[in-house]
């Protein structure tokens, strides 16, 4: 399956004006933020150029069934809100030339709107720059900032604040985050969506008081989930594959009063992919190598059993062979779990 994101070109100190093209840009969102629709071709949807990343693989869970929610990375890291990438001369000039258009025939626009673009228009027509570069089309590409539109509020979406600059072809754009096979690979990070963390138990809808009760994974839901991401623009073909690999469960009672097995909660998964056990007759003698024991009844109620599965991130990409790491990833969810009193009978 193929997918594209929603992400939108900034403009610098334009972006001001941006805000108030044709009326598309939401107040509530800031300047220059608006609503668009994915665009294969990278092409401008109102008064946004579209990022022109393709998105391919596993981006609705393993197992068929649709992950919930992306992955959450373990500590202090986040794929990038913002990077930059190329566009061609007759791309970006044509971006350039529309967006002014607009500002120009919209009845009712402030006066410093279309001053603003008109600013930035002379800049790359006839200022610094002279008509876009278009007579230096084959030697070299403008780069412009991207911002991912699901998370532009975020502060790391303002760190990309560079107005679009040309760069040769051959030489390195002299900025972070230019689009790169790691950071394809951090951006599809952020794509991967997995299987709903929900295991089973035996006993299945009641468990009681200091009964082991068995936990397991189904483990043809538990594989490998890969996202791809792509970009082959202005000459620049790269691509990254980041891979997630489920290695754990970890198993919260939901009270203090439950041992869990293994005594730490964590479940290893198995050469076979398999997590757990299933129980079967003849096995309630045996200690489940993946489970737990309440020690008090939930009464009226149930407890919330946390279950959560560590993913270990890698990535491949264009030049890197072998494997690279990325920073772990977590997905969890919550069930409830009933615990009972075992009731005896005095004869």
């Amino acid at each position: 399956m193929r997918v594209l994101t929603r992400s939108a070109i900034v403009i610098g100190a334009a972006t001001a004006a941006l805000g108030l093209l044709a009326g598309t840009a939401e107040a509530s969102k800031g300047p220059g933020a608006s609503e668009t629709e994915i665009d294969s071709g990278g092409g401008r949807s109102g008064n946004t150029l579209m990022s022109k990343i393709t998105y391919s693989g596993s981006t609705t869970g393993s197992g068929g069934d649709g992950g919930t929610a992306h992955v959450t990375p373990v500590g202090d890291w986040t794929p990038p809100a913002c990077w930059y990438e190329p566009r061609s001369a007759e791309e970006f000039s044509k971006y350039v030339e529309d967006m002014y258009n607009d500002t120009i025939n919209t009845p009712g626009q402030h006066s410093y709107a279309k001053t603003s673009v008109g600013m930035f228009r002379e800049e790359y027509k006839d200022g610094k720059y002279k008509n876009y570069n278009l007579d230096k089309k084959d030697e070299g590409n403008w780069w412009v900032a991207v911002v991912d539109q699901d998370r532009w509020m975020e502060p790391d979406a303002q760190l990309c604040d560079k107005q679009p600059f040309w760069v040769p072809n051959g030489d390195t754009p002299p900025v972070q985050n230019a689009v790169s096979p790691q950071v394809l690979a951090e951006l599809a990070y952020n794509r991967i969506k997995l299987p709903t963390t929900e295991v089973t138990l035996a006993p299945t809808e009641v468990t009681k008081v200091n009964l082991p009760t068995w936990a397991w994974l189904d483990k043809t839901k538990f594989t490998d989930v890969s996202v791809t991401a792509a970009l082959d623009v202005g000459g620049v073909h790269i691509q990254a594959t980041t891979t997630a690999k489920p290695v754990s469960l970890k198993l919260e009672p939901g009270t203090p009063d439950a041992e869990t097995y293994p005594a730490s909660g964590e479940c290893r998964f198995g050469a076979d992919g398999s997590i757990g056990e299933q129980y079967a007759s003849g096995k309630a003698d045996r200690t489940p190598p993946c489970g737990l024991k309440y020690l008090r009844s939930s009464g009226d109620g149930t407890y919330q059993l946390r279950a959560t599965v560590t993913w270990q991130i890698t990535w491949t990409g264009t030049g890197n062979p072998g494997a690279h790491d990325l920073p772990d990833g977590t997905f969890g969810h919550t069930q409830n779990v009933k615990v009972q009193e075992i009731q005896s009978v005095n004869r």
